[in-house]
C-alpha cells in the first residue's frame, strides 16, 4: 500500500508530465494558435472599430521568438494609421503561459504610424470611442488601476530593442509633424537614439539617451539636440499659439512600488533654458533657466496627491508642494504650499524673465517665508478653506525697478495702455485742471464707490481673503472664471504701473507689487483712493472724476447727487458702455436702477448713509457731452384731439 509521501510524488509527477505535453503541445502547434490569434484580431477591429486589419506573414522562429512580415491597419474610408514592413519580438514564455505578456527583443524595420485629422475626420476616431460598460456601486482603486496601467505598459516595453526608419506622423488639418527614427536603440539597459523632427518651417535631429530598465522600473534618460541648440516644439506653435523650447530635459524614475495598498512613483525631472511664448501668460518670451521637480506620487485606495516630500526647484526659489484629490464619502481638492526662509533679494533675482518686468533692476534686503493652504469640499462649496501667510524678516525695498512705486507720493504722467496701444497721457496733480484732491470729491460718490468696489479698503492690507475664498468657490462651481476679487489696490496697481492685457503676467505682477505697496507703507490709503479717483476710466476717453463730473452732469466732483454718484459707481466695471443702461427715453432701465437701489440699501444696512440722504433725490438725466452717445431720444407724440371739445 502506497504511503501519503509516495501519493504526493505521484501527483506532482503526472503534474509535471501534464505540463510538459501540453508545452510540447502548445510548441507543435504554436503557429496554428497565433494564426487563430490573428484572425480573432482581425474580425474584432473589423467589427468593433471599422479597421481593416492585415498580416503577410506571421511566424515563430523557435520557442518564443516571433516575426511578422507587412503589417497593415486601414481604418475604412480613412488614410493608413500603421504600416510596418518587418517586426521581430520574442516573448518570455513562462509569463506568456501564466497569462502575463511581457516582451524581450524588438526589432522594428521600415514603417510609420500615422494620425490624420482632415476635412473628412480623424483616421484615430473610432479608437477614441469607449465602450459602453455596466455600471456598478464597486469604486475601483486607485492605486491598483493605476498600478495595473503601468505594469501593463512596462511589460510591453522590450528590453533589447532596435527601431530603424520608423516615423511617427501627425497631420491635422496641414499641420504636419514627423518623428523620423533613425536610430532607437535598448541594449543592455543603454538607450540611444537619434530622432529627426521635421514640421511645416523646420527640420531638428533630437536625442534621447542614458539608462532604462523596464523589469526593475527604473530609468534615467536624458533629451536634448544633437547640436547642442535649443530644442523646438512644433505644432503647438499652429495649433495654440503657443512657442515653446528648451535646451535639455533630464528624467529620472527611481521607484515605483506596490505596498500597503499605495503605489508610490518617486523620481526627479529637470529641464533647463524653459522658454513660453503665449498671448495669455505674457508680452513676451518667458524663460525659466533652471527648474527641477524631485516628485513624489502617491495612489490610495480613494486618492491621488503629488505628497509633501516632493519639491519643486525654479531658479533658486525652492518649495514644497502637496496636491491631493480624494473622492470617498465627498470629493476634496487640497493644495499645500511652502517656501522656506529665503533672501528677497534672491528671490527677486530668480524670477523668470518675462514672466515679471516690471520687477527686473529692484533690490530689496531681509528675508521672508511662505504658505498657503488651500482646501475646497464638493459638498460644502462655501466653506473653503484659503490660508495665505507671508512672513517677513527686515523685509525692504531699496531700489525699484520699472514700477517705481514712490511716483504716487507726487505729481505724475498717467498713460492707459489699451490694447498695447498708449492713450493721451493725464497729469495726476494740480498742474491738470480737471484733477480733483480726495477733499473736494463728494463724500457720497466716495461711499458708493468702497461700497461697491472695496468696503473694507482702509482695513486691509491690498488683499481680501474671504473675498479669493468666494470668488474662488464660485468660479469652480461654474468651472469658469466668472468672477474676481480685486481689490481698489489691485486696481490702482493695474492701472497706474501695468497695463490692462488679461495675462498670468500682469496678475502675478499685480499682487506682488500690491503686497509690496500695502505692506511697506509707501502711500498712505487716503493719497491712494486720490490717486485712483483721478486716474480710472469713467467712459469713453473719459479720465479721472473730475473729467466724468463734467462729461455726464456739468458739474465738479464735490456737487454731485447721490443719484448721479450711484450711477458713476456701477459703470466703473464697463465705462465704456455706460450707453446701454439707458432706454429710448433716455431714462436708467429697469435693471441699472435695481442696481441703484440695491447699492443704497446696502449702504443704509450698513449706516454708511442714512434714509435722510434718499430725499428728494430726481432720477439721473445726462446734461453734459455723454448725451451726444446715447441713441437719438424718441419723442413721444401726445394726440391733441383726445382732450378738445369735451363739455362741463
Amino acid at each position: 500500500m502506497r504511503t501519503k509521501k509516495q501519493k504526493i510524488f505521484l501527483s506532482l509527477k503526472l503534474f509535471l508530465l501534464v505540463l510538459f505535453l501540453g508545452v510540447i503541445a502548445a510548441f507543435y502547434f504554436r503557429n496554428s494558435i497565433l494564426e487563430n490569434v490573428i484572425s480573432k484580431i482581425e474580425t474584432k477591429l473589423d467589427h468593433d472599430y471599422q479597421c481593416d486589419f492585415s498580416i503577410e506573414k506571421a511566424e515563430f522562429v523557435g520557442l518564443s521568438n516571433l516575426e511578422f512580415q507587412k503589417i497593415t491597419l486601414v481604418p475604412k474610408d480613412a488614410d493608413t494609421l500603421v504600416n510596418i514592413e518587418n517586426l521581430k519580438t520574442s516573448v518570455n514564455f513562462w509569463q506568456l503561459f501564466v497569462g502575463d505578456i511581457q516582451l524581450g527583443k524588438l526589432e522594428v524595420n521600415e514603417g510609420f504610424i500615422q494620425l490624420v485629422k482632415n476635412k473628412n475626420g480623424k483616421n484615430f476616431d473610432a479608437f477614441l470611442k469607449n465602450d459602453e460598460e455596466k455600471k456598478s456601486d464597486d469604486k475601483p482603486s486607485y492605486a491598483k488601476l493605476a498600478y495595473k496601467i503601468l505594469s501593463q505598459t512596462l511589460n510591453l516595453v522590450p528590453t533589447d530593442m532596435s527601431v530603424k526608419g520608423f516615423e511617427f506622423r501627425m497631420d491635422d488639418m496641414g499641420n504636419k509633424v514627423v518623428f523620423d527614427f533613425k536610430q532607437l536603440a535598448l541594449e543592455n539597459k543603454k538607450l540611444a537614439s537619434l530622432i529627426n523632427v521635421k514640421s511645416n518651417d523646420f527640420s531638428q535631429d533630437w536625442s534621447i539617451t542614458g539608462f532604462a530598465d523596464p523589469r526593475d522600473r527604473k530609468a534615467d534618460l536624458k533629451f536634448f539636440n544633437t547640436k547642442n541648440d535649443t530644442i523646438l516644439i512644433p505644432y503647438l506653435d499652429k495649433k495654440f499659439n503657443l512657442k515653446t523650447s528648451f535646451k535639455s530635459i533630464h528624467f529620472n524614475l527611481e521607484n515605483l512600488d506596490m505596498s500597503s495598498g499605495e503605489l508610490h512613483i518617486e523620481g526627479f525631472a529637470s529641464i533647463d533654458d524653459f522658454t513660453v511664448n503665449h498671448a495669455k501668460i505674457a508680452r513676451k518670451d518667458v524663460l525659466i533657466k533652471k527648474a527641477r521637480f524631485d516628485y513624489h506620487f502617491l495612489f490610495g485606495e480613494r486618492f491621488i496627491a503629488i505628497d509633501s516630500t516632493s519639491k519643486v526647484q525654479i531658479n533658486d526659489i525652492k518649495c514644497t508642494p502637496y496636491l491631493s484629490y480624494t473622492n470617498d464619502d465627498d470629493k476634496i481638492y487640497a493644495f499645500k504650499l511652502e517656501i522656506p526662509k529665503m533672501k528677497a533679494q534672491d528671490f527677486i533675482t530668480s524670477l523668470p524673465d518675462g514672466l515679471f518686468s516690471h520687477f527686473k533692476g529692484m533690490e530689496a534686503q531681509g528675508n521672508f517665508s511662505y504658505n498657503l493652504n488651500f482646501e475646497y469640499k464638493k459638498s460644502k462649496p462655501n466653506n473653503i478653506i484659503f490660508d495665505s501667510k507671508l512672513k517677513p524678516e527686515g523685509l525692504k525695498i531699496t531700489k525699484y525697478g520699472k514700477a517705481d512705486l514712490n511716483k504716487l507720493n507726487s505729481e505724475f504722467v498717467y498713460q492707459a495702455i489699451e490694447n498695447g496701444i498708449p492713450q493721451r497721457p493725464i497729469v495726476v496733480g494740480p498742474e491738470n485742471p480737471y484733477f480733483t484732491p480726495l477733499t473736494e470729491i463728494s463724500p457720497y460718490l466716495q461711499k458708493c464707490v468702497l461700497t461697491s468696489e472695496d468696503p473694507s479698503f482702509f482695513n486691509h492690507r491690498g488683499f481680501i481673503n474671504e473675498a479669493f475664498k468666494q470668488s474662488i468657490a464660485k468660479n469652480i462651481r461654474t468651472k469658469k472664471f466668472v468672477r474676481g476679487a480685486s481689490t481698489i489696490s489691485m486696481q490702482l496697481v493695474k492701472n497706474v504701473f501695468l497695463t490692462r492685457e488679461k495675462t498670468l503676467s500682469r496678475k502675478l505682477e499685480e499682487i506682488l507689487l500690491v503686497y509690496v505697496l500695502e505692506n511697506n507703507r509707501i502711500s498712505s490709503k487716503e493719497r491712494m483712493l486720490e490717486v485712483y479717483f483721478n486716474v480710472i476710466e469713467w467712459g469713453p476717453n473719459v479720465y479721472g472724476i473730475g473729467e466724468a463730473a463734467g462729461f455726464y452732469f456739468q458739474k465738479r466732483p464735490m456737487d454731485l447727487s447721490l443719484n448721479e454718484c450711484l450711477f458713476l459707481a456701477t459703470i466703473i466695471p464697463k465705462p465704456k458702455g455706460f450707453m446701454s443702461r439707458f432706454d429710448e427715453q433716455h431714462q436708467l432701465k429697469s435693471y441699472a436702477k435695481q442696481q441703484n437701489d440695491f447699492l443704497t440699501r446696502l449702504m443704509l444696512r450698513r449706516n454708511i448713509i442714512t434714509p435722510t440722504d434718499t430725499i428728494g433725490l430726481f432720477p439721473v438725466s445726462l446734461v453734459g457731452p455723454a448725451t451726444n452717445l446715447l441713441k437719438p431720444k424718441v419723442e413721444v407724440i401726445i394726440d391733441s384731439t383726445a382732450t378738445e371739445d369735451f363739455d362741463f
